[in-house]
């Protein structure tokens, strides 16, 4: 936890200087969908992550293989992670991106709703949920990030900042034990 919290601080400064180039570039929108793509890509790839947070690793490894993978990334964004690299404070990416995005949900009045299913949900499943997350929290717009959890069983978990919505068959099964407990 705590290791997550220095992260996060050290990550900070970072977004927030990114945050301010993307805007006087108009290119916020741009370095948010590069970001996504990273990001999905560090959490899909172990392999990926490894190579890229390895500080063993050399320096003009790491920026090869990002140069290959952010292909046509903006070279304002590349230079900012070639710079990350340079300074071996890559071990910061995902912190970083974390942060911007939260910036960038900010600046557009976004909310990030996770949601975490029994199984994958449909295109007409997650319109539903974004329609119904809208009018709960109030919001212009609602960003989904998704996951699978078959420990489940059946239903949805929905978590926008610090409300929580069980409506999973493992969340309704535990609240009856409850009330048969007491």
């Amino acid at each position: 936890m705590a290791g997550t919290l220095v992260s996060r601080e050290i990550g900070d400064p970072y977004a927030q200087a990114l945050m301010s180039l993307a805007q006087q570039e108009d290119l916020s929108q741009r370095f948010g969908e590069t970001f996504r793509d990273l990001e999905s890509l560090l959490s899909e790839s172990k392999e990926f992550k490894d190579f890229v947070l390895n500080p063993v690793i050399k320096n003009e490894d790491k920026k090869a293989v990002l140069k290959q993978v952010m292909g046509d990334a903006n070279p304002y964004l590349m230079n900012f992670i070639m710079l990350l690299v340079d300074k071996r404070r890559i071990i910061f990416l995902e912190p970083i991106i974390e942060q911007y995005l939260n910036l960038l949900r900010k600046l557009n009045q976004t909310v990030l709703a996770e949601v975490t299913s029994a199984q994958e949900l449909s295109d007409e499943q997650k319109d539903n949920i974004v329609k119904k997350v809208t009018e709960i929290v109030e919001a212009r717009d609602v960003e989904l990030k998704t996951s699978v959890d078959s420990n489940l069983i059946g239903g949805v978990i929905i978590k926008v900042g610090s409300k929580v919505i069980d409506a999973s068959l493992r969340g309704q099964l535990r609240r009856i034990g409850v009330s048969l407990n007491q």
